[in-house]
C-alpha cells in the first residue's frame, strides 16, 4: 500500500513548530500532565446496544512505525498528533489507546474530554528483537491508568508454543488482569496464537487459531469480571465470537486488502453477539488516500446504537 501525504487542506496546521509548546510545558511544567488528567470530563459510560469507536496509537512503543510499504510512516510525531486529533474530533470516536507518551501529549492538548481512554501496558516485545515473544510491561501500570482516570489497559498477548518466553508473558498478563480488576479498570486482552518464521514473528489469522487464543487469554488471572478481548477480523468470525462471553473489539492491524475490503469485513463482524465497537489505529490514522476524517467517517458510520442505548 502506498500512502498518498496529509494535503495542506487536510492538516490541521502545516507549522513545523505547532507542537513545541507540548516540549516547553514538559521542560518547565512536567505535573501539567497530571493536572491535565485530573481536570479532563470523563467519558458518559459504557452501555449495551452502543459500540465503541476508539483510536489506537500505541504501535511506535514497541519500534512498530510501518505502514503498507513505507517502513517509518509513524516515526513524524507531528504528523501523528495532527492525525489523531482529527480523529477524535469526529463526535462519533469514543476515545483513544495510547502509549504513555502519546497519552500525555494528547492530554496537554485538551483532545481527551469526554472520551474513553486505555493505555497500552506492554511495549517490551519490540518489532523484530531476538526476544520478541518476552513482551514484558514497559508501558502504563495499573496504578498509573487509576491516577490518570483510565478507563483500562490494553495488553498484547502473543502465545507462541515452540517458545520458553510466552509463558512468562502469561504470568505476566495474568498478573496485569488481577492489578487492573483490584481498581474495577478493563483489562483489554489482544491474543495471537505466533510463530517465528525466518527471523520475524508472524500470528496466525486461521480461524481455529484465533479460537485457540482466545480460549487461553480469557482463562487468565483470577478474575475475567473486568476482561475484554481485542481481535482480529478473521474468516468464520461467527465461531470466533461464539469462543467468547467477554465484550469484544476488533482490531485493524495493518491490512493487506483495499479499504473498501477492510470496511466490508468489519461491517459484517459488527452484525454478531459480543461485538462492543472498534479499536483500530493505523488503518484509520495512514488511509492510502490520505484523507483520515474520511476514513474515521466511514468506519462510525459502521457502528451499531440501538434506541434503547441512545437513550
Amino acid at each position: 500500500m502506498t500512502l498518498t501525504p496529509l494535503t495542506p487542506d487536510s492538516a490541521l496546521n502545516d507549522d513545523p513548530r505547532r507542537y513545541e509548546h507540548l516540549s516547553t510545558i514538559r521542560l518547565e511544567d512536567p505535573d501539567a500532565v497530571a493536572r491535565a488528567a485530573k481536570s479532563r470530563r470523563r467519558h458518559p459510560g459504557l452501555k449495551a446496544g452502543r459500540q465503541n469507536f476508539i483510536v489506537a496509537a500505541d504501535h511506535p512503543a514497541r519500534g512498530a512505525l510501518a505502514v503498507g510499504n513505507d517502513p517509518v510512516a509513524m516515526a513524524d510525531r507531528r504528523q501523528l498528533l495532527d492525525r489523531l486529533q482529527m480523529a477524535l474530533a469526529n463526535p462519533a470516536v469514543d476515545g483513544v489507546l495510547a502509549s504513555p507518551d502519546i497519552m500525555d501529549d494528547l492530554l496537554l492538548l485538551g483532545a481527551l474530554d469526554g472520551k474513553l481512554v486505555f493505555g497500552s501496558m506492554n511495549r517490551g516485545g519490540l518489532a523484530g528483537l531476538v526476544n520478541e515473544f518476552d513482551d514484558r510491561f514497559t508501558g502504563h501500570t495499573a496504578a498509573a491508568l487509576e491516577a490518570l482516570g483510565a478507563d483500562g489497559g490494553k495488553m498484547l498477548t502473543r502465545i507462541c508454543l515452540g517458545d520458553p518466553d510466552t509463558v512468562v508473558t502469561l504470568e505476566a498478563t495474568a498478573k496485569a488482569i488481577d492489578s487492573l480488576a483490584e481498581r474495577k479498570l478493563i483489562a483489554m486482552v489482544e491474543p495471537f496464537l505466533s510463530v517465528r518464521e525466518n527471523g520475524r514473528v508472524r500470528n496466525d489469522l486461521s480461524t481455529n487459531a484465533v479460537i485457540k487464543s482466545i480460549a487461553i487469554a480469557e482463562g487468565l488471572g483470577s478474575t475475567s469480571a473486568y476482561t475484554w478481548m481485542k481481535l482480529p477480523v478473521v474468516a468464520e468470525m461467527e465461531r470466533v465470537m461464539a469462543a467468547t462471553t467477554m465484550p469484544t473489539v476488533l482490531l485493524g492491524g495493518d491490512p493487506d486488502g483495499s479499504q473498501d475490503e477492510v470496511f466490508a469485513s468489519w461491517q459484517a463482524a459488527l452484525t454478531l453477539p459480543g461485538v462492543q465497537g472498534l479499536t483500530v489505529g493505523r488503518t484509520l490514522l495512514y488511509p492510502a488516500d490520505g484523507d483520515v476524517a474520511g476514513a474515521v467517517a466511514t468506519a462510525a458510520s459502521l457502528l451499531h446504537h440501538t434506541a434503547e442505548a441512545s437513550e
